[in-house]
């Protein structure tokens, strides 16, 4: 963040940053601004709109470009206006980031990248949540609307109504105070965790553990096939039990989700009986659901590359790719992960034939299930002890 001048300096800034700056509210033009934005937005924010871009940058003490800069940094695109579109709390952000560069934290490019990383999943956390909240609406509406000649209309929306989107804004203006705190709490926690993650991989032998990752995807079979015959509503509605059994899986074994894509889930764990077991969960909790489809699961066992909260590197093309190939309600491993499994418990494993699989090249996948009775048997076919027993070992991903 530059560091401020005199204010006589300022004027040249100004004409530069003519087309203005935005703040908190500046994605909500006129063409987008109903009476339910301008009735909630104060009260979500939390502060009254009683400032402009000039007094907010003049109180944190930074010129306006950089000013600018944060607000770019924060996903809101700029405006023609110096209406008063802020409140103290955008002021006294802008000065903490500023306070951080000035006192050599950091430099303003990693300050402004930090930014952008809290504004990114800012954005999705609201956009996910305001969504659940209005399903939750359109579910207590269709209820008392079940009856009515244009339910069916009603049913296959692809956006709330007026009055969804009326009563989702009255209901998050009256939790955002409760919530504001949970959600320090868990990133508070989850950083917690990443650090550990990150000196457990910088020092392996000191904290017992090892660079390696397990890589595994599940996705929903014929999953293209249902978009074409179910409604948007219900549509999602699949999707969102989708994403909330799968994440119910991969921690309860103490993996890491990394990210949900619609039909496919992609989690990591240390080691690989946890996300073998998780894996086999998967394939049976979908399995036993009488609303969603079978899924097939594709894991793989290597260093991995993590980068912004996601993973990359050939580990991940190559659980991916055994994902492609999968048949539903199956899971497939690759040979590092089959090796591995292969001396441990409550596994059996089947070789495959040898696939060529695309940009990653040749595989012998082996078939994972849970051990039978009659014994587990490793990739070579020869019979290991009967052990029959869940395995249940967890760690942190």
């Amino acid at each position: 963040m530059t560091e401020p001048g005199p204010q006589g300096t300022q004027g040249a800034e100004d004409a530069e940053d003519a087309e203005g700056t935005q703040g908190t509210q500046g994605t909500q033009g006129p063409e987008t601004v109903g009476r339910v934005s301008e009735d909630y937005t104060e009260r979500l924010l939390g502060r009254p709109l009683e400032l402009r871009r000039r007094e907010v940058s003049r109180g944190a003490e930074v010129s306006l470009l950089s000013a600018r800069k944060f607000w770019h940094a924060l996903g809101f695109p700029v405006v023609d206006t110096d209406d008063e579109l802020f409140t103290e709390a955008d002021q006294k952000a802008l000065a903490a980031v500023a306070g951080i560069v000035r006192d050599g934290l950091l430099d303003e490019p990693t300050a402004l990248s930090m930014t952008r990383a809290f504004a990114r999943s800012a954005d999705r956390l609201a956009g996910w949540q305001s969504q659940l909240i209005a399903e939750a609406v359109e579910n207590h509406m269709s209820a008392v609307l079940a009856d009515e000649a244009d339910d069916d209309e009603h049913e296959s929306r692809s956006v709330p109504s007026i009055e969804t989107a009326t009563e989702t804004a009255k209901r998050l203006a009256v939790l955002t105070d409760r919530l504001e705190p949970l959600l320090v709490y868990a990133w508070r926690r989850h950083l917690s965790a990443t650090v550990a993650r990150m000196l457990a991989d910088a020092d392996p032998e000191s904290y017992g553990m090892t660079k390696m990752r397990s890589v595994g995807f599940a996705d929903l079979v014929n999953f293209t096939a249902l978009v074409r015959r179910m409604s948007e509503r219900d549509l999602a509605r699949l999707v969102s039990r989708f994403e909330a059994l799968s994440a119910d899986v991969i921690t309860a074994h103490g993996g890491r989700l990394i990210k949900t894509v619609g039909d496919e889930v992609l989690f990591t764990t240390m080691g690989a009986a946890p996300a073998a077991a998780i894996a086999l969960d998967l394939v049976e909790t979908m399995t036993d659901d009488d609303v969603l489809p079978d899924v097939r699961c594709g894991m793989a066992r290597g260093p991995i590359i993590s980068r912004l909260g996601d993973v990359f590197g050939t580990t991940v093309n190559r659980a991916s790719r055994l994902t492609a190939v999968a048949q539903a309600g199956s899971v497939l491993v690759d040979a590092t992960m089959a090796r591995e499994l292969a001396s441990l418990s409550g596994f059996e494993l089947t070789g495959q034939r040898r696939r060529i699989l695309r940009g990653v090249g040749p595989v012998t996948p082996s078939l994972l299930r849970r051990a039978t009775s009659a014994g587990r048997r490793s990739v070579s076919g020869e019979p290991l002890p009967d052990t029959t027993h869940r395995a249940t070992s967890r760690t942190d991903a």
